[in-house]
């Protein structure tokens, strides 16, 4: 047999199985979206009424369709104990000058402490806060920590390289490993001693306007905690780009010029020397039950191997009224139109033939806060990652129309991306990857608790590029994403609006059920690439899987 022939054999023995497309209903995603989204549902908060009342209706939901209770003894929900922070009114200094929180810097804690203090605790900037010794890179350089607070730049220290730069192409280029998340940096500086940490915002690093870091509002959440694994961070942040620039200079630094010293291996950390940082703010905590709540078709040949899908369930609850008096911050979309599309999605599976494998429809709490309900389950599992077949996630949809593309998150990591272009060319689409890599949305939705456990993922998000529309094409995508981003994203207008297209949205809801039905009806599991930093894990456990 020649080479040809031997390749044509091995896609042929890996490839899903071609089962009829997965048809969704825009009218019952649309009642889903409108009842999630309206007040009553309170914004959606975790430990609220909003959650009694989503976690009633999506049970409802899923007893309709006919699916069965998935999650641990029989049950629809998994509890998931977080702790709830808010910081109250106190001071901030840089030195003897006073900071005003929202303004020039946003902070929060993750500790159930009942005042978050500071006592003019050194400031050392650290680069991009990075420790990566299979990259050779290493921005502490031992530099002792303990009792200070570090400040930090967003993403990767190649991120603003130019070609001609040593460190060009170090850690992805303009594709943000997780080394350039802002959660990385500060579990680093925690790790490291360091009782503050403060990453330095630009928008184009982290992605999002200083509105988005501002929109929680003091307010924090986080796993429960044995005291022993608290972080060490009594206030983590962000400080506001211009009120960086001007805290170095009165250090004598140049942050520009810094910046650039960032980049290069042999960046040493800098002191500011004459400013500290002092801090005295209450802090209210409490511990609440929040859940994730779970739906299951069983398999009818391999009950053990399941296929999971999810979606977030939770959005920001209550702020500040808005311009139009709206209080409520209900992520209509964000998450709610993910939602009514895997509701719709097991309602397709469910009233077809029973699957081969399990599916599982998780739907996850605290997503807004950390990814918190998916990471308790995946260091809690219901269903053993090692017999995940993938985790299927939808994180916000386009709004304005069909797609003559689907946008590809994460491109490179998995064989799922291989199956996606299958699917999307037999719906008319081709695949176009995500136009914004340095944002890491790789790394920003509940897909991704399960990447860190070896489970091949795909996540569907309609921020992660413009999509070719096909009435206006990229630009009317782009101006789309322009107007979601810059005005709703987290805020209260993310709201239901009957000017919504869903076409596109359709599109992409029955791409995922459609390669959820047919993983499901698979012998074959999805693998992750070479040069995929999440590989390894998979394949500890391969023989579990034959």
């Amino acid at each position: 047999m020649n080479h040809k022939l031997l390749l044509a054999a091995a896609l042929l023995a890996t490839s899903l199985p071609a089962h009829a497309k997965v048809t969704v209903d825009p009218a019952r995603i649309t009642r889903d979206v409108k009842t999630l989204a309206s007040d009553a549902f309170e914004g959606r908060a975790p430990g609220t009424k909003g959650e009694e009342r989503t976690i009633g209706y999506l049970i409802a939901r899923m007893q309709e369709a006919g699916l069965e209770p998935g999650g641990p003894d029989g049950q629809w929900l998994q509890t998931v104990p977080l702790l709830h922070t808010t910081l109250g009114q106190g001071t901030m200094r840089f030195g003897g000058t006073p900071v005003t929180p929202g303004k020039e810097i946003y902070v929060s804690t993750l500790r159930p402490d009942d005042a978050a203090r500071i006592d003019k605790a050194p400031l050392v900037f650290v680069g991009y806060g990075v420790s990566a010794p299979e990259r050779q890179w290493d921005d502490f350089k031992g530099q002792d920590l303990k009792g200070k607070v570090a400040v930090i730049l967003i993403n990767d220290p190649d991120f603003a390289a130019t070609p001609g730069d040593a460190v060009a192409g170090k850690f992805g280029g303009r594709t943000m490993t997780y080394y350039g998340r802002w959660t990385y940096k500060f579990e680093e500086a925690a790790r490291r001693g360091a009782i503050g940490a403060l990453i330095v915002h630009d928008t184009p690093g982290a992605g999002y306007g200083w509105n988005v870091v501002t929109s929680p509002r003091g307010e924090n959440y986080d796993i429960v905690r044995k005291p022993e694994d608290l972080t060490s961070l009594r206030l983590q942040g962000w400080i506001e780009g211009g009120a960086a620039q001007a805290l170095f200079t009165r250090a004598g630094l140049d942050l520009t010029t810094l910046r650039k010293a960032a980049g290069r291996a042999d960046f040493r950390p800098v002191e500011l020397k004459g400013v500290t940082f002092s801090a005295d703010v209450p802090v209210t905590h409490e511990e609440i039950a929040s859940h994730n709540v779970l739906g299951r078709i069983p398999g009818a040949k391999r009950a053990d191997e399941v296929v999971s899908l999810g979606a977030h369930w939770d959005a920001y609850g209550k702020g500040a009224p808005d311009a139009q008096g709206r209080v409520y911050r209900a992520g209509a979309n964000d998450d709610a139109l993910g939602i009514g599309g895997l509701l719709e999605i097991a309602r397709a599976l469910k009233a077809g033939p029973a699957p081969d494998r399990s599916v599982v429809f998780a739907f996850w709490t605290a997503e807004e806060r950390g990814l918190l309900g998916s990471e308790f389950y995946a260091a809690n599992p219901i269903y053993p990652m090692e017999k995940t077949v993938a985790n299927l996630a939808i994180d916000i949809l386009q709004t304005a129309g069909a797609a003559n593309d689907v946008v590809l998150v994460g491109q490179g990591q998995d064989t799922l991306e291989d199956d996606m272009a299958r699917i999307a060319k037999a719906q008319g689409r081709t695949v176009t990857p995500e136009s914004l890599p340095e944002r890491g949305l790789f790394y920003r939705a509940d897909h991704f608790s399960f990447a860190k456990r070896g489970v091949p993922v795909l996540l569907q998000m309609g921020i992660a590029g413009a999509s070719d529309l096909k009435q206006g094409g990229r630009a009317a995508g782009q101006a789309w994403i322009d107007r979601y981003t810059g005005q709703c994203y987290h805020q209260a207008c993310d709201a239901w609006d009957a000017s919504w297209n869903l076409a596109g949205a359709v599109q992409d809801i029955e791409l995922v059920g459609t390669m959820a039905q047919e993983l499901s009806n698979s012998t074959g599991w999805p693998e992750w690439k070479a040069g995929s930093e999440f590989k390894a894990v998979r394949d500890r456990s391969a023989g579990v899987r034959r």
